[in-house]
C-alpha cells in the first residue's frame, strides 16, 4: 500500500522567497550590481518596479503564512492514516523555516533600513 506524502512547506518557502525578492528588486538589485561593477543608465529603471512591493510583499507573507501553517497546525506531527512524523524531523522543518523567515524578513525591510547604511 502505497503510503501517503507527508506536507511540505517547501513550496511555500519557495514562494515568500521569490516574493520577497520581487518585492526587493527596485532597491537591492541595482545595488547589487553596482557593488559588482556594473553600471549604466538602464539601472534606474529598476526603480519602476517600486510599485509592485506591496503586492510582492503580500504575496510573501501569504506565503509564510501558509508555510507556518502547515508546520504548526496540530495535524502536522500525525496524518489521517496515523503514521506519524519524526519529532527530530519536524523540529529541523521548524528551525529551517524560522532561518528562511528572517532572511525573508531582511530582504522585505531593505529598502527601509539600507538609508543607514549609506
Amino acid at each position: 500500500m502505497a503510503q501517503p506524502r507527508s506536507r511540505s512547506s517547501l513550496p511555500a518557502l519557495m514562494g515568500a522567497a521569490a516574493a520577497a525578492a520581487g518585492a526587493s528588486v527596485c532597491c537591492v538589485v541595482p545595488l547589487v550590481l553596482v557593488l559588482m561593477g556594473i553600471s549604466g543608465a538602464w539601472i534606474a529603471n529598476l526603480t519602476a518596479l517600486d510599485a509592485w512591493r506591496p503586492w510582492f510583499s503580500a504575496a510573501t507573507l501569504a506565503c509564510l503564512g501558509w508555510a507556518f501553517w502547515t508546520l504548526y497546525r496540530p495535524a502536522a506531527r500525525c496524518r489521517t492514516d496515523g503514521a506519524c512524523v519524526d519529532p527530530a524531523q519536524l523540529r529541523r522543518r521548524r528551525r529551517w523555516l524560522w532561518i528562511a523567515t528572517g532572511l525573508i524578513a531582511l530582504l522585505l525591510l531593505f529598502p527601509y533600513y539600507i538609508g543607514w547604511f549609506l
